[in-house]
């Protein structure tokens, strides 16, 4: 399996603060991997590491095959970022933005319209950044990231602060560029987004991985109820165990046509992880 992404133990402190300890992951090509953490947990600092901003003080870190401590223009050419920092000329417009970068990277500017396109904002390519909503300036700073082909994405709270409308549409870009086999890097507190885009999700807590796995796999480890909740049509809410015990009396529920609604009661990624913290993701 070809890695973009290998860490093994990293760790860095500032000063007498321990932000990340022991971390170890492993990012495939065509995967998107969701770190979860409230603020202040070293998400953002991970992926300085992870992109050479920063030097750890112990472990290692590859990405696509060289030490982070030693990459050069070849890789970071490969690389795309959004960060919480957007980045982006308020006084210049739209397609004058994406020119700029276009231009570092040696892109032709042909792309750019291209790009605009599939991110929606076309439409306001002559329009100043500082009269973009925020939604809009989130997708401009999405088709910065994009706009050099990368190999692998590092997307830092890509739709906090966002309507659902304009988060989903996020969302789908990502598909995209995962169909293309781009690695994505994710950041985010947002449980419902790690469980329905992440192949794998770290829970990061003060500096630790806490839990790694597939989002499914986790929320089944942690399923201590293992019920089933059911709402009749008469309102009243009935809990039974999963298990062959309770056949008959769902069998019965469905003969009489009782049943409203019925669900598993596995948890979600935000119930794991105030189960292993005591705290919450936001």
């Amino acid at each position: 399996m070809e890695y973009t992404i290998t860490a093994q133990n990293l760790s860095l402190s500032f000063g007498e603060k321990q932000i990340l300890k022991d971390i170890t992951l492993d990012l495939p090509a065509g995967e998107i991997f969701g770190l979860l953490g409230p603020s202040g947990a070293g998400k953002t600092t991970l992926i300085k590491l992870l992109t050479g901003q920063l030097r750890q003080d112990s472990g290692s870190s590859r990405l696509l095959g060289t030490d982070t401590r030693k990459l050069s223009a070849r890789e970071h050419r490969q690389i795309g970022i959004m960060m919480d920092t957007l980045g982006l000329y308020e006084r210049l417009s739209t397609y004058d933005n994406l020119s700029f970068y276009a231009d570092i990277y040696h892109v032709p500017r042909r792309k750019i319209t291209d790009i605009l396109k599939d991110i929606g904002l076309y439409e306001s390519r002559n329009t100043a950044v500082s009269k973009l909503s925020k939604g809009m300036k989130n997708r401009l700073s999405m088709a910065r990231a994009l706009i050099n082909d990368a190999k692998i994405l590092f997307l830092d709270e890509p739709t906090s602060g966002l309507d659902p409308v304009t988060a989903k549409e996020i969302h789908a870009i990502l598909r995209k560029q995962q169909e293309q086999g781009t690695a994505i890097f994710l950041t985010t507190h947002n449980m419902f987004e790690a469980e329905s885009l992440c192949d794998h999700v770290a829970l990061l807590n003060e500096g630790r991985i806490i839990e790694y796995g597939k989002p499914s796999e986790v929320c089944r480890k942690y399923n201590h109820q293992n019920q089933f909740q059911i709402t009749l049509k008469n309102g009243e809410t009935v809990s039974l165990r999963n298990s062959r015990d309770s056949v008959s009396q769902i069998r019965d529920y469905l003969e009489k046509e009782q049943i409203e609604t019925i669900h598993s009661t596995e948890p979600t990624l935000e119930t794991v992880f105030v189960e292993l913290t005591g705290r919450g993701l936001n």
